[in-house]
């Protein structure tokens, strides 16, 4: 695929196409094979602003998506909508809407499971995918929700059960959200993450709040400005976090709803990149381990040495020079 310089490369457009919850948010820039980008938690398709012109400048339409529940797609009100198989005909529907039958798909953090499910259950739609941050790990093993209470260490709680209960969690991040968001992105990247010694921040102290263990200071990443954060923060300001939340609150459904996947390997060319430093990365060594019998069609792995949870922002050129060669090789 020929590429153009970033100076000749269209602007981004925003859009609004149908969906199956009503309507799905959507900014794309480029012309070619289309590459749907799925953001994770709590972020919105700005977590993809520097992969956007990179792919278009290579040749793709890139298209980042505000997965619902997030930024101006729709937000059902009921907890289920955000199931899964749900997101994943979001996902066709866009691809659709689009003019085009099929896509790459590429996701990080919760957007790098959505993207996988996208690619088990809708082959015939998404010939690739690419996973930020979060390994693949087939369907199926113990109920979710048993796993992370097992991960609770004394009198402390794992933040994915810190989430279940709807309102619990937004009523610590709601009344501060600028102030959360920096703290909880701080927490997870690289350059400003808490030390060995400190209180892990993927836990809470029982009667805790999971902000309690974010980094004192309010020192922000490097890869994030004060108005890079204002994007973020005026986004939940607007719409709450429930919708955000949502995905947490449905993992024991999909677990019963993708009963037929369970043990699944996906088929599709793929790609993971992942972070030395991030949590993410090291508790699921065995699913990376794992790779040639769950991604059989594994183009490459890579785990960026020195590198935090938001990768694709924390090292956009590195993530991005990874995507285009992948994607040549994929998506011509």
């Amino acid at each position: 695929m020929p590429s153009t310089s970033a100076e000749s490369v269209p602007a981004p457009v925003h859009r609004l196409v149908p969906s199956p919850a009503g309507r799905s948010h959507l900014v794309e820039q480029g012309e070619g094979p289309l590459v749907l980008l799925l953001h994770g938690f709590p972020e919105s398709w700005y977590s993809w602003r520097r992969q956007l012109p990179a792919l278009a400048a290579a040749g793709y339409r890139a298209v980042a998506l505000d997965v619902r529940g997030y930024g101006r797609s729709s937000r059902p009100a009921a907890v289920d909508a955000y199931r899964m198989e749900e997101l994943v005909e979001d996902n066709v529907a866009v691809v659709h809407a689009l003019g085009e039958d099929g896509a790459v798909v590429v996701g990080h953090d919760w957007g790098a499971n959505i993207a996988a499910g996208s690619a088990l259950l809708r082959p015939d739609v998404f010939s690739a995918v690419g996973l930020l941050s979060v390994p693949y790990a087939p369907p199926g093993g113990p109920r979710p929700s048993e796993v992370f209470a097992g991960m609770a260490a004394g009198p402390e709680e794992f933040y994915v059960s810190y989430f279940q209960e709807p309102g619990r969690a937004e009523a610590e991040i709601e009344p501060d959200v600028r102030g959360w968001l920096a703290g909880f992105y701080a927490a997870l990247s690289a350059d400003t993450m808490p030390g060995p010694d400190a209180p892990d921040p993927h836990f809470v102290a029982r009667g805790g709040r999971l902000r309690d263990r974010f980094p004192a200071g309010g020192t922000l990443p490097a890869w994030l400005d004060e108005a890079e954060l204002d994007v973020y923060a005026g986004e939940f300001e607007r719409t709450g976090l429930s919708g955000a939340l949502a995905r947490y609150r449905n993992m024991d459904r999909d677990w019963a709803d993708l009963r037929a996947y369970h043990g699944a390997a996906i088929a599709q060319p793929s790609l993971f990149v992942g972070g030395s430093r991030d949590a993410s990365t090291t508790w699921l060594a065995e699913a990376i381990e794992a790779y040639p019998k769950t991604l059989p069609g594994l183009v490459g792995s890579h785990v960026l040495d020195g590198a935090g949870h938001w990768i694709q922002q924390e090292r956009a050129d590195d993530v991005n020079r990874l995507l285009v060669e992948w994607l040549a090789g994929v998506a011509p």
